[in-house]
């Protein structure tokens, strides 16, 4: 647990460093995402405060946050282009890039079902039953590395294959 914290905290702190970075550079663009991103993550703070607890959440749940606002601008960024508006899908795609560079690489498609094979053998999963305990382990261990809607699509295939 040690480690995840320090971790994290190393990710918090490479967040506040960028945006001083940007600020010195007066990169608009850069402070306000930057803003936005750690404006998100005091908020997921806050809500996983207990009266025992006042630590922030693990890098593993700051990386779902950051997916999540990943998918959040590519959809706004599709909508914007579906109604016309390219300046507002391209300050999306530009907010994406930004967000992209903290997340750890993104695994390919067949890395991805090369995971999934490894985690159903390992766990010994046999029939859709076990799918959760599959994402689960999936989410442990490839948090901000895998697009789980995908990688639950190939769970399935290779459950409903055995």
């Amino acid at each position: 647990m040690t480690y995840l914290l320090e971790k994290s905290m190393a990710l918090r702190e490479r967040f506040n460093e960028q945006l001083r970075e940007a600020m010195r550079a007066k990169d608009q663009r850069r402070v306000s995402t930057l803003r936005m991103v750690l404006a998100a993550l005091k908020d997921k703070d806050i809500a996983a405060r207990t009266e025992t607890s006042r630590e922030g959440v693990p890098d593993d749940e700051v990386l779902s946050l950051l997916a999540k606002m990943i998918k959040q601008r590519e959809e706004s960024a599709a909508a914007f282009e579906s109604g016309g508006r390219a300046e507002l899908a391209a300050s999306e795609r530009a907010e994406i890039g930004i967000i992209r560079e903290f997340m750890p690489k993104q695994m390919s498609p067949e890395e991805a079902r090369a995971a999934a094979q490894s985690v159903i053998a390992e766990l010994g999963a046999s029939s859709m039953k076990d799918m959760g305990k599959v994402m689960a382990a999936l989410k442990e261990r490839y948090a901000g590395q895998m697009d789980f809607s995908r990688a639950s699509g190939t769970v399935k295939e290779l459950l409903n294959a055995k």
